[in-house]
C-alpha cells in the first residue's frame, strides 16, 4: 500500500515516559447522585458509568490549572527523567485535544514554562485521541533524518468543563433519556496528562520505536463530536466502527510485522466493553493489557503514554510492547516498542 501507512524508524528511542496525575477524585456515584431526578424522570437507572463503561471513578484538575500547565507538569518530568537539558531539546509537539484558545498555540506556553531553547521548534498536533502517537511518528522521522537529537511530546487533558457543563445540562427538565445516551461518553472522560522523550537510540540507548502501522476509515466522522461544552457521541456506532477500524489496522500490520506473541499491549483506554472487543477481535490475551479507565476514565490522546507510564515497573528489558490508539473521525495506529 502506498502513502504512509506503514512506517518504520531506525534510530529512535523512547528516553522517558511520564503521567501526571489530576488531584481531585470525582467518582461516578457522585455524578450518578448529582443526576438521579433526571434518570427518574426518563427512565433509566444511576449505576451505569460503573457497570457498564467500567469507570468508578475519574479525575479533575483544580480550576486555576489549565491544560497547558497539566502538558508542562507531565513534561518536566519527562525532561528530568531523561536527563537531557530543556535546551538540547530540538521539537516539541502539544497534541492535547483540550486548548483555551484558537491561537496562539498550547505549545508556545508550554515551551515557555519549560524553559525549552529558542531553537526548539514547537507546534499544537490535533488528531482526536491519535494525536500523541501522531507526534511520535512526527519526531521520529525528525530524528532519524538527523535533523534533530532530542524531542519532547506532551499532552495535558481535563474533563471538569465539559462534564460540569453536561451535568447542568442533563439536570434540565427538558433534557430527554437521548440526551442522556447522546451525551454518556463525557461523563466517562477523565483529566491528566503524558509526556515523553525521544532520542537517538545510538547515542542514547533507551527503548526503541521501531514504527507502526495507520489506516484511516472518515466515514465515521460525526459519530463523536465535541468541544469544552458538550461532546454528542454515538457510543454504539463508534464503538462498532472503531473495533472494525482496529480489525483493519491489527490485521494489515500482521502480514508486515511479526506481533504474534507480544509482552504488553497498551490500548487506548475507553471503557471495559470497548477493551473488551478490542482484545476479543486482536485475539491477545488480556493478561497482557493493563487497564487505567476504571480510576482516570478516558483521558484521550493521553491515555495511551499515561497507561504505558504507569505500566513501566512491569516491562523488563528485551519486552516487545504494541500500543494502539483510536482517534474519532476514525484514524487508528498500531506501534512497536522494544523496551
Amino acid at each position: 500500500m502506498s502513502g504512509n501507512a506503514t512506517f518504520r524508524y531506525t534510530d529512535t528511542a523512547i528516553l522517558s515516559v511520564t503521567a501526571a496525575v489530576a488531584p481531585i477524585v470525582v467518582t461516578s456515584a457522585e455524578i450518578d447522585n448529582q443526576l438521579l431526578d433526571t434518570y427518574a424522570r426518563v427512565g433509566l437507572k444511576p449505576g451505569m458509568l460503573e457497570a457498564l463503561a467500567g469507570i468508578k471513578e475519574r479525575r479533575w484538575w483544580s480550576p486555576d490549572v489549565t491544560f497547558a500547565d497539566a502538558a508542562s507538569m507531565a513534561g518536566a518530568k519527562a525532561i528530568a527523567e531523561a536527563g537531557v537539558s530543556p535546551e538540547s531539546i530540538g521539537l516539541l509537539i502539544d497534541t492535547s485535544v483540550c486548548r483555551e484558545r484558537l491561537e496562539p498555540s498550547a505549545a508556545v506556553d508550554v515551551h515557555e514554562q519549560l524553559g525549552l531553547g529558542t531553537s526548539c521548534l514547537n507546534f499544537d498536533l490535533s488528531n482526536a485521541c491519535l494525536g500523541f502517537i501522531n507526534g511520535m511518528q512526527i519526531a521520529s522521522m525528525m530524528i532519524d533524518s538527523g535533523q534533530i537529537e532530542y524531542a519532547l511530546i506532551v499532552d495535558g487533558e481535563g474533563s471538569r468543563r465539559p462534564q460540569e457543563a453536561t451535568i447542568e445540562a442533563l439536570c434540565l427538565p427538558s433534557a430527554t433519556k437521548q440526551d442522556v445516551l447522546d451525551q454518556f461518553a463525557t461523563l466517562t472522560l477523565g483529566s491528566g496528562g503524558a509526556a515523553m522523550v525521544l532520542g537517538r537510540a545510538s547515542t542514547n540507548g533507551g527503548h526503541r520505536f521501531r514504527g507502526g502501522v495507520s489506516r484511516a476509515a472518515t466515514q465515521h466522522n460525526t459519530l463523536c463530536v465535541g468541544d469544552l461544552t458538550s461532546m454528542r457521541t454515538d457510543s454504539r456506532g463508534l464503538l462498532e466502527a472503531g473495533v472494525a477500524l482496529a480489525k483493519d489496522t491489527w490485521d494489515a500490520a500482521q502480514g508486515i510485522f511479526d506481533w504474534s506473541n507480544l509482552d504488553m499491549y497498551i490500548l487506548h483506554q475507553v471503557s471495559q466493553v470497548h477493551n473488551a472487543a478490542i482484545i476479543a477481535t486482536m485475539g491477545i490475551d488480556p493478561a497482557r493489557v493493563p487497564t487505567t479507565f476504571p480510576l482516570q476514565g478516558n483521558i484521550g490522546p493521553a491515555s495511551v503514554p499515561f497507561t504505558l507510564a504507569q505500566s513501566v515497573d512491569a516491562l523488563q528489558s528485551g519486552d516487545r510492547i504494541a500500543c494502539m490508539g483510536i482517534g474519532s473521525g476514525l484514524n487508528a495506529a498500531v506501534i512497536e516498542i522494544d523496551w
